[in-house]
């Protein structure tokens, strides 16, 4: 057996297992139900992005980097889509707040685990900072963009239709600009390169062939792997709030960012900033975009938005301020070990503070823009705004040459 084909082998056969608890009907108890399902998302999410790779061969590099971004997190659209839905369909259920708590979870967990420990390792291995290309200078741009829009969500108190039209307009634009640019010759290795190795027709069909199965898989076990999930938090006295909105976007997110670490390894640290900076990216645009559209399709109309309390509105704000953070720090196109301390630290503190609050039966004193049930979120949202305006500050130059990001394509060609 070829060395390269055994991950293909073993991640198409952790597959199996959840596509036959789908097709067959069995019913199992929440917790292995849970595990067999995630683990063929799990499996799903690697053969997409060796797909991905593969078609950077045939489209633009960052073109291919925004794709491979979008398909990547395919299971995490999965999930979030699911609980959307349901909340469509049962009115004054806790589906919205699973939305919410999932979405939140897996942008902030992209900047405070995902990027930092890029810039980390890439220290660690050459004592340098990770520099993104020029051309990069786009995504960060797009990104502050949909960030500065973000703010707008909590502070009206809803997600409506027409919020979610402008955040797919920023992608669509995003992408406009991307698919301009040239190719790029590209390094494949591992099961990527297998694929690659073949002619260029029977390539194409491989690919193809690998983005349906996979996409099979994970919209099949969607279902499975979200009720499951809810229903194991029940089972084990675990807050299943917290389980949608950490454990559900590591499983899903797993494969992106071990492949990342793979670039970074491979001393292709932009390649790796990039992927992950495209994955926030459509996150927080696309992502977000779609769940009042899912939400009204489900319910039957666009009158109403999606209801949002305020614990879930202090989400938002959180996600949006740490987005602003790291859109300043990325403002000269680099990380570094310094940076990413901070963005770490941060989001851990809030993490952790949550928790042991909450354990203790505390509450933080009120702030003047809401209860002190949960200060902490205020508390860092302070924070994270408040570090923004300082970097903001420091790096004003920096900054100002954000507005050259959509003029990249036109300088390039």
């Amino acid at each position: 057996m070829n060395r390269k084909s055994l991950p293909l082998i073993l991640a198409a056969l952790a597959t199996l297992p959840g596509l036959w608890l789908r097709l067959s009907g069995a019913v199992l108890s929440p917790p292995p139900a849970a595990l067999l399902s995630g683990l063929a998302i799990l499996g799903a999410s690697f053969l997409l992005l060796w797909a991905c790779d593969v078609a950077q061969m045939d489209i633009p590099q960052t073109l291919a980097l925004a794709v491979v971004a979008l398909i990547a997190v395919l299971p995490e659209y999965a999930v979030d889509m699911y609980f959307t839905w349901q909340a469509g369909k049962h009115p004054g259920s806790s589906y919205a707040h699973y939305a919410i708590a999932n979405m939140t979870g897996a942008n902030r967990l992209l900047i405070g685990v995902a990027w930092t420990s890029i810039a980390a390792i890439h220290w660690f291995k050459t004592g340098r900072r990770v520099f993104l290309n020029q051309d990069q200078r786009t995504e960060v741009l797009f990104l502050g963009l949909a960030t500065a829009y973000a703010f707008f969500i909590p502070i009206k108190g809803s997600l409506a239709w027409y919020d979610g039209l402008v955040f797919i307009a920023i992608y669509a634009w995003y992408i406009r600009l991307a698919s301009q640019r040239p190719c790029e010759d590209c390094e494949l290795e591992g099961p990527a390169e297998l694929i690659g190795a073949l002619p260029k027709d029977r390539r194409r069909l491989a690919t193809i062939a690998l983005f349906l199965f996979a996409a099979g898989v994970i919209l099949a076990s969607a279902e499975l792997f979200s009720e499951n999930l809810v229903a194991s938090g029940k089972v084990f006295g675990i807050n299943e709030f917290l389980l949608v909105q950490w454990l559900a976007p590591i499983a899903s997110e797993a494969p992106e960012f071990i492949v990342a670490i793979m670039f970074v390894l491979r001393g292709q640290a932009a390649v790796a900033m990039g992927s992950l900076l495209s994955s926030k990216l459509n996150q927080w645009t696309l992502l977000v975009g779609m769940i009042p559209g899912v939400y009204g399709l489900a319910s039957g109309g666009f009158a109403h938005p999606l209801p949002l309390g305020p614990y879930q509105l202090h989400e938002l704000f959180l996600t949006a301020a740490q987005s602003l953070l790291g859109v300043a720090l990325l403002a000269s196109l680099s990380l570094g070990p310094g940076a990413a301390m901070l963005l770490f630290c941060m989001f851990a503190g809030q993490l952790v503070g949550q928790q042991v609050l909450e354990s203790l039966n505390l509450t933080l004193p009120a702030l003047p823009w809401g209860s002190g049930t949960d200060g902490v979120h205020q508390l860092f949202s302070a924070g994270y705004v408040a570090l923004f305006l300082v970097v903001v500050w420091m790096k004003r130059r920096d900054v100002w040459e954000l507005r050259k990001g959509t003029r990249v394509v036109q300088r390039i060609m």
